[in-house]
């Protein structure tokens, strides 16, 4: 591997976004490969390193995932129990108690639609970032505080907006499914899943730089100073602050802080079945419960337990991305490869899958700049566009409308004040672009029933139609 050549790329990249501050990591079967660490952590200057304490967000789904296959493997839990059975007061509307498992909330088919609990929790229990019109606005719409795991509940099971199908038919990322899941494990494991974690993932795999923090205090004392600051783009400035995010019930979703090399060894150690230095750390079975057989094995991404996991020139590929306020991340594995890789920065909405490619063709013997996308424009027209016009909502945070028009003959996206086109692929998936970029900005998928789209996958939520 040319780690002169990978270093110039990643660096090119982290140039080409402005990202303040960078850590990535590559580890192998035998120990460190590469990393690469830039900018800046904070508003002194300092710069990061491979224990810089950086949010990983979203990223914690598949650690927490991993606690449910734990206690699968031993055992104490099937995946395919019923949620009720850890949370009686758990329901979905229309549907039995019995129907939603704790599979479905571990790869986000459980039915539940995008809603706004997470954006909601966050403009509620967050001091410091008040002043933020959006957050005015989230708190001014909220019904409670959604502070505790209980209001979630009491949201989902009276929610105004439609179950996407029973649990097993659709696929679509739900944050709020993982807060129930932090909780079932809870119930389960008798312990706090702060501190089953703990146990069970982050101290059998040397992780010593890696918390669930349900805040910032434990990971700022755990960091020993060593912790970025969080950067954001406000109109043509740059903001920095301290202000993490505090989301209490969204505890397993997206609360993890670590570093790197920690989260580069938890996928290096998930790519060797579970195994670090010819021990097994993980129950193997538990890493097979969670990207295992059981999930195709497809050219397109298929979710698994909490990752994302896909073939690519004849590697299989798991992956998982992470943003919240101040944190852009992006981690995976060459499964039974034995390579873990993390990127790591410190500056909300961007994208980190890049470095993160660019890192795994490295190790793949590619290209730097193989491109990784799975959605192939045909250069041909889509036949049915009458099918797909409308309006679809988006419920995550304030209602945002998506509506798909014609303009000049041609299939548009509009969303937030943006219009982008979108360019045919295959079956009822397209490519989303704004207007002088070389990569799209979205991938689109339409669900059609009766000869009408009723909803889109935009990225990885389902949007309804608007029936108004």
């Amino acid at each position: 591997m040319n780690t002169s050549a990978l270093t110039q790329i990643l660096q090119k990249l982290t140039d080409a976004q402005q990202l303040p501050g960078v850590s990535a990591f590559i580890m192998g079967p035998q120990g460190p490969v590469f990393s690469f660490h830039s900018g800046i952590r904070n508003a002194a200057g300092d710069t990061p390193d491979e224990e810089t304490l950086f949010g990983i967000a979203s990223m914690s789904k598949s650690m927490t995932a991993l606690c449910a296959c734990i206690l699968a493997a031993e055992g104490r839990i099937s995946l395919d129990d019923p949620v009720s059975k850890y949370i009686p007061s758990f329901h979905l509307p229309g549907q039995p108690d019995e129907a939603c498992t704790i599979r479905h909330l571990g790869t986000h088919t459980s039915g539940i639609p995008p809603m706004e609990p997470l954006e909601w929790s966050i403009a509620m229990n967050t001091p410091g970032r008040m002043e933020d019109p959006d957050n005015i606005a989230l708190c001014k719409t909220a019904p409670n505080s959604m502070s505790t795991i209980a209001e979630i509940i009491s949201y989902i099971a009276d929610c105004p907006y439609p179950l996407l199908g029973a649990p097993g038919e659709i696929f679509s990322y739900s944050n709020e499914g993982y807060a129930v899941l932090s909780y079932v494990i809870d119930a389960a494991a008798g312990i706090p899943l702060e501190d089953y974690m703990q146990q069970h993932i982050f101290t059998p795999l040397g992780m010593t730089r890696s918390v669930l923090d349900n805040g910032i205090d434990t990971a700022r004392a755990l960091s020993g100073g060593n912790i970025t600051s969080l950067f954001e783009e406000d109109g043509p400035q740059r903001t920095c602050d301290d202000v993490w995010s505090c989301l209490p019930p969204f505890r397993g979703c997206a609360m993890v802080k670590s570093c790197s090399r920690d989260v580069a060894r938890y996928y290096q150690v998930l790519a060797s079945r579970g195994q670090l230095n010819g021990e097994q750390v993980l129950p193997e079975k538990a890493v097979e419960m969670l990207i295992g057989q059981a999930y195709p094995l497809l050219d397109v991404p298929v979710m698994c337990m909490g990752l994302k996991k896909r073939m690519f020139h004849d590697h299989v590929i798991c992956e998982h991305a992470g943003g919240l306020h101040g944190v852009s991340t992006m981690g995976g594995l060459l499964k039974d490869e034995g390579y873990g890789f993390a990127v790591l920065c410190n500056h909300g909405d961007k994208d980190a899958s890049p470095l993160l490619y660019a890192m795994m063709n490295a190790v793949m013997g590619l290209p730097l700049s193989a491109s990784h996308e799975w959605f192939h424009p045909l250069h041909a027209p889509f036949s049915a566009d009458s099918m797909l016009l409308g309006t679809y909502m988006d419920h995550e945070g304030l209602a945002s409308p998506v509506t798909i028009q014609i303009e000049d003959n041609h299939l548009v996206l509009a969303k937030k004040q943006r219009t982008m086109s979108l360019v045919y692929c295959s079956g009822a998936r397209f490519l989303a672009y704004l207007p002088g970029e070389a990569d799209p900005a979205y991938h689109v998928e339409f669900l059609i029933r009766n000869g009408h789209a009723w909803a889109m996958r935009l990225g990885t939520r389902v949007l309804q139609l608007s029936e108004e």
